[in-house]
């Protein structure tokens, strides 16, 4: 899995870039907007069924054709409902005709992902190898395509067919892995009261999602609505490079998060030790990556993207500040989880998605796309401390954020 986030990361950033500067600012920004509309309605499709499927399947191995047969079927009823809603959705927008044809063509991937139910069987048996091979797989592919159309200068819309083609090569990579285990047809199977279960205890985490990802893709969407193409360009390239850094934190909030957990059971000061130490590590890393950034984040623009994105640098220079707020964000989670606020953890997002909305609003229309990074970091500010601070029951953690910044320890020293 390690190697797979790897690899992941490093044809990120060579096909990527090369992608981008073979597009242009104005194409790559309508590609970036096609994938952004498409994936604020793909939450739907997935249903919010990941963690539970597994979870049930770990509980009850003996069912498993009945779990994955099930979800398999609410996924893709998911999806066709995600295709209904996009439908309506493009009318009361002013797209042309093309971006919309874009947007159906990457949306139309959700119907391919029901077969993610094939990776919520292997993760119950820790058999994540299988699903990182075929995700390894299905990118190499992606890859050599990519590379192909940028060698025979072929059309954007080959690109957004790529996008779908990742979709199919996944699912069927995906099923090959699991009849090799010699395993019976799970798409024979539905159960009404099965779905009815699931789909109860998953509302919540759709909710989630729903939020999470409006509020990582609606600047994409309004940039281009209020702006235009070229903007958005600019800003998609700077801000594909800057969630490359966001893997490290990512790695190691969940790597030491038992640590956190069974710190618990030991003892509160333990506990509160390990996390404040875990803070002060996040802001070591932030400021060993966001300086280099924000002072030669236009160099690194231009020798990556060339001169024609050159506008892009001092918006990747800006962005270094959202990564303070990743780095905090992934511990923070870890501690409204390990305190089981997960009810406070979604108003959070609901209060930071609706500023972030407001902000960008306004914001965009003057100021463009540093407009709408100032608007996210705002938003991020509100949701991550504002609103710890005067709540009780994370006001001692919010507090211990804030002196961790210092890289002191807990006593001041």
């Amino acid at each position: 899995m390690f190697a797979e986030q790897i690899l992941r990361m490093v044809t990120g950033l060579f096909v990527g870039i090369w992608v981008a500067r073979y597009l242009g600012p104005e194409q790559f920004g309508v590609f970036s907007y096609a994938i952004a509309f498409a994936a604020i309605f793909s939450t739907i499709a997935k249903l919010g069924l990941d963690g539970i499927v597994v979870r049930d399947l770990v509980r009850d191995p003996n069912q498993r054709e009945t779990y994955l047969g099930t979800a398999f079927w609410l996924k893709l009823g998911g999806a066709i409902v995600t295709l209904g809603t996009i439908a309506f959705a493009v009318q009361l927008i002013s797209n042309d005709r093309t971006t919309n044809l874009y947007i159906f063509i990457i949306a139309s991937g959700t119907i391919f992902q029901s077969f993610e139910v094939i990776d919520f069987y292997f993760q119950s048996k820790v058999l994540s190898k299988f699903v990182s091979l075929c995700k390894m797989t299905q990118l190499l592919v992606s890859s050599l395509l990519k590379i192909y159309l940028v060698l025979t200068e072929a059309d954007l819309l080959y690109f957004v067919l790529v996008s779908l083609v990742d979709q199919v090569s996944l699912a069927a990579t995906l099923y090959i892995a699991y009849r090799h285990q010699k395993l019976g047809n799970f798409y024979s199977h539905f159960d009404w009261l099965t779905s009815k279960i699931l789909l109860k205890n998953s509302w919540p985490l759709i909710v989630n999602s729903f939020i999470l990802i409006t509020q990582a893709r609606i600047d994409q969407v309004m940039l281009k609505t209020i702006v235009g193409n070229a903007e958005l360009g600019y800003y998609s390239s700077a801000m594909r490079l800057i969630e490359l850094f966001g893997f490290a934190p990512m790695i190691l909030a969940t790597s030491l998060y038992p640590a956190i957990v069974n710190a618990k059971k030991i003892s509160t000061e333990v506990y509160k030790d390990r996390l404040y130490n875990l803070y002060r590590l996040m802001m070591l890393l932030f400021i060993i990556i966001a300086i280099p950034i924000y002072f030669f984040g236009n160099h690194i623009i231009i020798f990556l993207y060339k001169d024609a994105f050159a506008p892009a640098g001092q918006l990747f220079s800006l962005m270094a500040v959202r990564l303070f707020f990743t780095n905090y964000g992934v511990v923070r989670g870890s501690y409204l989880m390990t305190e089981n606020l997960m009810t406070y953890s979604m108003i959070t997002m609901i209060v930071g998605a609706i500023v972030n909305l407001f902000l960008s609003y306004f914001w965009i229309s003057s100021y463009h796309s540093i407009g709408a990074i100032w608007a996210s970091i705002v938003s991020f500010f509100v949701a991550t401390f504002g609103m710890d601070f005067f709540y009780r029951r994370t006001r001692e953690n919010c507090l211990s954020m804030i002196k961790s910044m210092f890289l002191v320890n807990r006593n001041g020293q």
